[in-house]
């Protein structure tokens, strides 16, 4: 059935809008998975800050026109799911990731972060990205060594120094 000019008009403002407040953009084809799974995902996916909209190729070129996701056009072709990640950059990724083990029909197609092409081939560059969570749990953990590793140098220096002084 086709859209009026409004409708149109409507969905390329609504895309556009998504895009603006985007961390990352994943393109993925959902040819043969079932509703209910679909279902399930959407529901993932609003828990995971990530908005997924299903838009006609064209509407998604003229929506994504001007911004930094651009370079995902040449992969509108056949049905287009698009999935914004809205709180964390790696969150869309490591969802279809997740979800295309479970899923044979499902195929990412590509992806985008801070506008540069990312292929369907190196999904694992952003879907193994550390949430905020663990990427300060990574890090205190590196102070906590370096802190112990200073500690144990300056005691061995001191027990050195003691040592110098009683020969």
């Amino acid at each position: 059935m086709p859209l009026a000019l409004e409708g149109k008009k409507a969905i390329v403002a609504e895309v556009s809008e998504a895009a603006k407040d985007a961390l990352s953009v994943v393109v993925a084809d959902s040819r043969g998975v079932p509703v209910s799974k679909m279902t399930d995902l959407r529901k993932q996916a609003r828990e995971n800050g990530v908005q997924i909209r299903v838009v006609r190729n064209t509407l998604a070129r003229r929506a994504l026109e001007g911004t930094q996701w651009e370079c995902l056009n040449e992969t509108f072709v056949g049905p287009t799911l698009l999935a914004f990640s809205t709180e964390h950059p790696g969150a869309a990724a490591r969802l279809f990731k997740e979800f295309g083990k479970s899923e044979e029909d499902f195929e990412v197609k590509a992806l985008a972060y801070e506008g540069e092409f990312i292929p369907a081939s190196d999904l694992d560059r952003l879907a193994t990205l550390p949430t905020h969570d663990e990427a300060i749990a990574k890090l205190m953990s590196v102070m906590k060594e370096a802190s112990a590793g200073k500690l144990v140098r300056t005691l061995a220096a001191l027990r050195d120094q003691k040592e110098d002084e009683a020969a």
